[in-house]
């Protein structure tokens, strides 16, 4: 009789990531080459870097990291939101 599979369990609210959604004036390719020319992979990675449609979805702890990238390359962040019904 084949084994009977467990349901994975999501993580406690208190482990997950806490995001910041950035609303950005540019195109996604240009965004991520500006990020990875500032932080580098390593900072890209801890960064968590996501897109939800045109929103970028930081990790909180280095939204400045990534702020500050975007802003040399030209990218202007309009607004900066903990929730993505924030910022629509």
């Amino acid at each position: 009789m084949p084994e009977k599979r467990k349901k994975e369990k999501s993580l406690k609210p208190s482990l997950r990531e806490n995001k910041r959604y950035l609303l950005i004036d540019g195109k996604k390719e240009e965004a991520e080459k500006a990020i990875l020319d500032y932080i580098g992979i390593l900072g890209f990675s801890k960064a968590g870097v996501m897109w939800v449609g045109n929103i970028l979805a930081v990790n909180r702890e280095q939204i400045n990291e990534v702020k500050a990238g975007l802003l040399l390359a030209g990218i202007k962040v309009r607004k900066v939101s903990g929730t993505l019904k924030g910022l629509r």
